[in-house]
């Protein structure tokens, strides 16, 4: 199985360090947040990774190669034209994705859900996508069906709401930041240039499986703001 890392973003909820670094090299406990992952997809035998790449790329590309790729095989996915968002930088590196399904995780993501269990209810269940999701707090949510599948979208923010299926009773889950993909989605993606995955799935929805995998008993810390930083090192060591 392949793997790609989200890295390209911004992280403009990361300031001030992403005013002269990316993201993806932010420190936990002396390793950065792209060197856990690749460490945790090596821990499930994934060692063929793509990452995408645009704020301070150079400086990824020089850890990536003074490392070694810390042991696994490092593709990388050029964005430093334009960031091209979550599903563009999927539909970018397709053809990365040569033979079965895939996992694609945002970098800033540290969690040990049990990624093989997760393979294992794809392949079972053999839908479009799986998502992991849990029940914490988020002001954003997923919507899921009593068989799990996925049927809308809310902004308790906002009030924005987006439904795919109907169904009579729908339950609200937080996505996780990890997707298991089978490369039957690339010819279904119209969208072209910067656009966000999740706007696909709640499209192919309506007409695909796309399936919730519940992981709440695991940790799990979005490292997106420096302020967890010091929570992802308290769990993470």
């Amino acid at each position: 199985m392949k793997a790609m890392i989200l890295a390209a973003g911004l992280g403009r909820r990361f300031k001030p360090w992403t005013d002269k670094h990316p993201k993806a090299l932010a420190m936990v406990n002396g390793k950065s947040l792209l060197e856990r992952n690749i460490l945790y997809l090596q821990s499930f035998g994934i060692k063929e990774v793509i990452v995408n790449v645009h704020h301070f790329s150079e400086q990824i590309l020089e850890a990536i190669h003074k490392h070694q790729g810390w042991g696994s095989d490092i593709s990388i996915s050029d964005e430093t034209g334009q960031v091209l968002e979550t599903g563009g930088g999927l539909k970018k590196a397709s053809g990365y994705f040569d033979y079965g399904s895939f996992v694609l995780m945002n970098v800033d993501i540290l969690t040990d859900l049990d990624l093989e269990a997760m393979a294992f209810y794809h392949e079972e269940k053999k839908p479009l996508v799986t998502l992991a999701v849990t029940n914490r707090k988020s002001s954003r949510h997923f919507l899921f069906d009593r068989d799990e599948r996925l049927s809308g979208w809310r902004n308790s923010k906002t009030g924005e709401k987006k439904i795919s299926v109907a169904a009579p009773a729908l339950t609200e889950k937080a996505f996780s930041g990890i997707h298991l993909i089978s490369p039957e989605i690339f010819p279904l993606i119209q969208q072209e240039g910067k656009f966000s995955i999740v706007d696909v799935y709640l499209e192919l929805a309506a007409s695909h499986l796309i399936l919730g995998f519940d992981h709440s008993g695991s940790k799990l810390v979005d490292v997106g703001r420096t302020e967890s930083v010091e929570i992802a090192e308290k769990k993470f060591p």
